[in-house]
């Protein structure tokens, strides 16, 4: 049976920014979707994420500083719960299923080493997975189609609704609604075992990532460097931003 016909779990973060060593998380959606695409259970998290929210952020997702930190638990209690929940997800051998996985999961395994909070990778004693991405799945399946690729383009380009953009539980149930349609779609994505179709992404992130930097070097930078690594980007202490208030 193809996983485009199961039940799917799916993540997603709204942040302070787009830097996983210093940025931090406002809110977190886990959603599990059975195989009709219907939510059969959510969980969100809102955080007091102990810095100010930048405007930039706030126009987006709309959770300003003062709302985040009169209504948000502290960042270790919900790391500890998120982190614990998707342990739980992967253990059992369920597919996450993460827009842009490289950020999400990366940014999260930062905040849990700011906090003294036992990373995914440490849990897992491994990498995340079964991890899938519908970035990574749509660049590898549609390699040269031009336009945008955020999540709100592919829900477009793929006829799937989306309401409540960057509120994390909309964007978490879209991912997942994408990622089947994707897999419907290209019978050598949607047919593959949950293992194979992790290490297909784990090579196409690594190609895509090589391309756009071959492509930097030649056209504005020439020493552009494009991270590789998927799902997530391996940890380097001197780059964790600290843990401050403003």
């Amino acid at each position: 049976m193809s996983w485009t016909s199961g039940s799917m779990v799916a993540f997603d973060l709204e942040t302070t920014g787009t830097d996983i060593e210093t940025d931090r998380i406002v809110t977190g959606a886990l959603v599990r979707l059975d195989p009709d695409g219907n939510p059969a259970e959510e969980r969100t998290w809102l955080v007091d994420p102990g810095i100010l929210i930048p405007a930039q952020a706030i126009a987006i997702h709309g959770i300003t500083t003062e709302h985040a930190r009169t209504h948000g638990a502290p960042t270790a209690s919900v790391i500890t719960e998120i982190t614990q929940a998707i342990t739980e997800v992967l253990s059992s051998g369920t597919a996450l299923v993460v827009m842009n996985a490289r950020y999400d999961l990366s940014l999260l395994d930062r905040e849990c080493r700011r906090h003294n909070v036992t990373p995914l990778t440490e849990r897992l004693e491994a990498m995340p997975s079964p991890v899938i991405d519908p970035l990574v799945l749509d660049k590898h399946a549609d390699q040269y189609r031009k336009g945008r690729r955020n999540l709100q383009a592919l829900c477009a380009h793929y006829g799937v609704p989306l309401d409540d953009a960057h509120n994390a539980a909309a964007d978490a149930a879209a991912a997942a609604r994408t990622a089947r349609r994707l897999g419907e779609k290209y019978s050598s994505i949607g047919s593959l075992p949950l293992a194979d179709l992790h290490d297909l992404q784990v090579r196409a992130a690594a190609e895509q990532a090589a391309s756009l930097q071959r492509y930097l070097r030649r056209t504005s930078d020439a020493t552009a460097y494009v991270e590789s690594a998927w799902p997530v980007i391996p940890f380097s202490r001197e780059e964790l931003g600290p843990l401050t208030r403003g």
